[in-house]
Formats: structure tokens, sequence, C-alpha cells
């Protein structure tokens, strides 16, 4: 297939062509309009991909495309395709992003063309992570995505951003260097001369890396994947970061850009280096635990709804770790899975959670109450958000965590127990916000506000873009074998060599 024709990387292409072309100059309203296409387009891909995606692919890569770099001596091509494991996450992406994008067009930020330019210069980098078939282009992608992040959360940021944006530089830089000294490591110990991700499964499968190397290796891509993922002890970048940035970054980076890390895991590292994984696997089953118990008793204590839902954020990610160490395909798939719902359900909370700012100009807890009597619509988005984050049936997070569930208990009923517990927890810090933010007496300073500025319940702009995610956690949870049946194929097929071309 011709590259230029490729869905794939029209899906990457189009954010990024729109930015460029903002950066040379465009108008303001062209650049507004544009963005609606740097938005849309990639989201449309997606949502074609996910329909037309085969069942039963197995391990092979649909869509798959390679494009000359001249670095092809160093074992380096741009290679695109989507498999059972990508194609969720590459869906998240174009659907987050579409509402990220429509939030932001219709915001008032400052500055807007260089607010749009960089979440579409993000968008890319997204698209193009879940797209790359390359472990150095899924690499470069996400570089290309982290970057803007700190520059918006420096300049659009709330309370503490430029503390925030070096914290989250510090962190992220870090874990992001380990993460490539990791790949490095798999790329000189595997022999295979090659980035190119089935070439290094097929060189590993008829010669595994050596026990050494691959301890080392492991240790590498788990410190930096951790880092980037929040794993405890190494998250305090998260909820401060998400606390300071602005909304459409925070559901770009919390939602999606996060993931990079367990989908490093699962598609580079676990497959590559099994048995450094399994040696690792009590360590990260403790810390693991740290996210879920301590983080989840740490959410909480919090006062501030935008803390708690970054705090939130964190200790999910403990139920996905736990579903790593599993070591099967019940587990792995429901890592996907959770890490799909999580995405569409913490950037429907990061967008509702400004909405309400908007109206009490407080994100203070305490100074909130009674404001469903006002906004109907949005105290009904947000209960479900809720609801959903909690793990309700019906939404794609029950799914998620119920296999991970299973699949612990499999391995360690106690652990599996703990983990349990943490769906408590999410349920006491969760409906308490609901309860404090929507119904009760509004405070004194919360009458004084709304005498001044009556609030009005979600406009369309803020409706359409949590509609948006509300749908898609719906679709997954009441039709979860949408990803789950070529998620099972690619996890369970054994190393393919072909990859599948769809006209």
């Amino acid at each position: 297939m011709n590259l230029l024709l490729n869905p794939l990387f029209l899906s990457i292409a189009a954010p990024f062509a729109v930015a460029v072309a903002i950066l040379c100059g465009l108008p303001q309203r062209w650049s507004k309009r544009l963005a609606y296409l740097g938005f849309g387009l990639p989201a449309l891909i997606a949502l074609w991909c996910w329909a037309n995606f085969p069942a039963n692919n197995g391990a092979e890569y649909a869509w798959f495309v390679r494009a000359s770099t001249g670095l092809e001596g160093f074992g380096i091509s741009l290679a695109l395709g989507l498999n059972g494991v990508s194609l969720p996450l590459f869906v998240l992406a174009g659907l987050v992003g579409l509402a990220a994008g429509l939030y932001a067009i219709r915001s008032t930020a400052e500055r807007t063309k260089l607010y749009l330019m960089l979440l579409l210069f993000m968008q890319a980098g997204l698209m193009g992570i879940f797209a790359s078939e390359d472990i150095f282009f899924l690499y470069f992608f996400h570089e290309l995505a982290l970057i803007p992040t700190f520059i918006m959360v420096g300049i659009w940021g709330g309370r503490d951003r430029n503390y925030a944006a070096m914290k989250m530089t510090i962190y992220l830089t870090v874990g992001a260097m380990l993460s490539l000294l990791g790949l490095i490591a798999i790329y000189v110990k595997s022999g295979a001369n090659t980035f190119d991700l089935m070439a290094l499964r097929e060189a590993v499968a008829a010669q595994p890396i050596a026990a050494t190397a691959q301890k080392y290796a492991f240790g590498l891509l788990l410190a930096g994947f951790g880092i980037l993922v929040s794993l405890w002890p190494f998250h305090t970048w998260a909820p401060l970061g998400y606390g300071a940035a602005p909304s459409s970054a925070a559901m770009l980076h919390a939602g999606v850009l996060k993931k990079f890390g367990l989908y490093g895991l699962i598609q580079v590292a676990l497959p590559l280096l099994p048995d450094a994984a399994r040696a690792h696997s009590q360590i990260l089953t403790v810390l693991a635990l740290g996210n879920v118990l301590v983080i989840g008793l740490i959410t909480i204590a919090q006062r501030d709804l935008k803390q708690m839902i970054g705090y939130s954020s964190v200790m999910h990610m403990g139920y996905a770790f736990l579903g790593l160490v599993c070591f099967s395909t019940l587990g792995t798939g429901g890592v996907v899975l959770l890490m799909v719902a999580h995405g569409l359900s913490v950037a429907l909370m990061f967008l509702l959670a400004t909405s309400i700012h908007d109206r009490t100009q407080t994100f203070d807890l305490a100074d909130m109450g009674g404001l469903a009597q006002k906004t109907p619509v949005l105290a009904a988005f947000f209960v479900a958000a809720t609801l959903a984050g909690i793990g309700l049936p019906g939404f794609a997070n029950f799914w998620g965590e119920l296999t991970i569930f299973v699949a612990l208990w499999n391995v360690s009923p106690w652990v599996a127990a703990a983990a349990i517990a943490g769906v408590v927890i999410s349920a006491i810090y969760g409906l308490r916000a609901v309860a404090r933010v929507f119904f009760g007496s509004p405070t004194p300073a919360l009458n004084g506000v709304m005498a001044a500025n009556p609030p009005a319940d979600l406009s369309w702009g803020e409706k359409i873009p949590a509609l948006i995610l509300l749908i898609a956690l719906l679709v997954v949870g009441f039709w979860p074998k949408s990803i789950s049946t070529p998620l099972n194929a690619a996890l369970t097929a054994p190393v393919a060599t072909a990859k599948t071309a769809i006209p």
C-alpha cells in the first residue's frame, strides 16, 4: 500500500500538517477551522479501523506499510500497522484526541493558535505511538507527544504551574531516558540488528537473550516505563502535573500518553524479556499494591477536586500493573481493556472538573454544594463518570477490573483481595465528591459566586466532547467483544512473520 494513502499514516500526518500550518502563520480563524480536521480525521480513521479490523487477525499487522528513512543500515524504518493489542489504544487516542480538541477549540484560552498547535503535535504523536511497528519510532512519537505537555503546563497551567512543569520535565525525562536505554539494550543483545518488533520477536524466539542481559534490560524498562506510568513511589509528578495542566492537555496525557509505559511493557518487554519479567514479578506486585492501597488512601484525603482525579488516575494504574504480573492472556487482556476504559473515564472527569470550576470558581470540595439544582446535565455526566471509574457494570471499566481480579485470583487470592479493596476506596472518594459538589446546601461562598454569576448548565461545546467519551465507555461496556476478540487473538497467537495488508 502506498504510504500517502495508508490510513494510519494519514491519522498521524493530518494533525501534524495542521500544526505546521499554524506554526507557519495561518490566521486564527483558519487555524480553528483546520483544527477540526486535525482532530476529527484521526478519530474517524480510528473508528473505521475498529469497524474493519479482522477479528481473528492474531499477531499479524493490518494496514501494514513500510517506508524508507535512510536509516535502514541501523535497523530503523518507518513501519506502521495495527494488531489486536494496539488497535484499542489507537481508537482511544483518536476519541480522546477528538474530545480534547473540540473542548480546546471552543475554549477561551489565551494564545489560542499556540495552544491548538501544541495539542495537534501531541495528537500526531499519540496516533503514531500505537500505529508504530518499529520500536524506534514508537519511542520517537512518544517524545513528540511528551514535549508539548511541558510547555502547555508552564504557559496555561493553574496553581504551581512552574513547579509542576519542572517536576514533570525532570521525572518524565528520566523515565524516557531509562526506557531508551532499555530499548537499545534489546537492540544490541538480541543480535537482530533491527528495531522492527516482529523481527525482534522472531530473533528472540529462535535464540533468547541471555539471562543477565534480560535482567538489566528489563530493569531499565521497568524503571523507565514505571516512572512514565506513575508507578508508586515514582508517582508524585502526576497529581501535581494534572492539577496544574490545562484541561485538554490533562485529558490527552492522563487519558492516552500515560498508557505508553504499559503498552511498551506488553508489546516489547514481556515478549522479548520473559524470564526477567517473571523474576521482577514480586517487587512489581508490591509496588502495584502501593498504587492501589497507599495512593487510594491519599486520594480519599484530597480536598481539591482536580487533585483527587489526579491521584485516582495514579491509583488505577496499580490495577494495570497487577494484571501484568499474572502472566496470562486473561490478565494482560484485562490490562488493555482497563487502559482503554481508564483513558476514556479520566479524560471525561478532567473535562467535567474544569466545567465545575468555570461555574464555581473553585476546585475546593469544601466550598461546593447544591450544584445539581442549577446544572442537572453536568450532575448527570459527573455521576456517570464517577460510577464508570468505580467499575459499575455497563461501563468499560467493569470488564477491565473484573478480568484483572479473576486473573489475580488464579495466581494469589490474597493479592486479589487486597486489589478488590481498591474498589471500596474508589467508591468512598468518588461518591463523596458527588455528594459535596452537587448535593447538600451550597456554602455561603458559593452562594455569593452564583448570585453574581448564575451558573448555566453544560453548553453544547462541553456536551459533545463529554458525550463522545461517555458513549465510548458504554459501547465497550455493553459490547466488550469489540475489543476482546482481536485482543485475545493477538495475545494467544504465535510469533507471526507476515503482515496483513488490507486494501
